[in-house]
């Protein structure tokens, strides 16, 4: 099974981009969520995360690659969730996402080239301009898609983020149903 079949063609360039990936890097709001905050009237927050990115992570995970997430938020419903997706690498309150990013790269070693980013909305872009491989969803603001290398066919919240693990592991010669477990 080739990406293509499952969602769309990608450029020589896309495929050679996400063969050097070693580490994923995703926004929250508007990536793993379609963008919007539920509020109670108690003040809780809500957010709906789509379990198929969910299984695509575990699945990347599970098959070499790291994960990190970087949100300018800070929401105890994002440490939950990407606690039970198993990332190790939780960057919350990030309002210079670039900070997050350096460290990232010092401490997992790794250079821009082998560093991907999924992101939709003006945050994200000075992380974009550095990486290796800039990933923007469907309903990602103009700018951040016109920035992107590849843009995904499925829109932030419903599906985007396993789209992009797809790819990644297809292009490295993985199975997309490494993980097992459910997401």
């Amino acid at each position: 099974m080739t990406f293509a079949e499952l969602y769309q063609p990608v450029s020589t360039d896309v495929s050679q981009r996400a063969q050097k990936i070693k580490l994923l890097i995703c926004d929250i709001d508007g990536v793993f969520s379609d963008g919007r905050i539920y509020l109670g009237n108690q003040g809780e927050e809500l957010k709906a995360f789509n379990t198929k990115d969910g299984f695509g992570i575990k699945a990347l995970i599970n098959s070499g690659f790291q994960v990190a997430v970087i949100t300018g938020r800070h929401s105890q419903i994002v440490q939950q969730r990407m606690t039970s997706l198993t990332v190790q690498h939780i960057y919350q309150g990030q309002e210079n996402k670039l900070i997050a990013y350096q460290e990232l790269k010092d401490k997992l070693s790794l250079t821009d080239e082998q560093i991907a980013y999924i992101g939709d909305d003006g945050p994200d872009l000075p992380v974009m301009e550095k990486v290796g491989f800039a990933v923007a969803v469907n309903d990602a603001h103009p700018l951040i898609k016109k920035l992107a290398h590849y843009t995904t066919l499925l829109p932030g919240g419903f599906g985007a983020v396993r789209e992009l693990t797809d790819l990644l592991m297809l292009e490295n010669g993985k199975p997309l149903t490494s993980d097992g477990t459910s997401a």
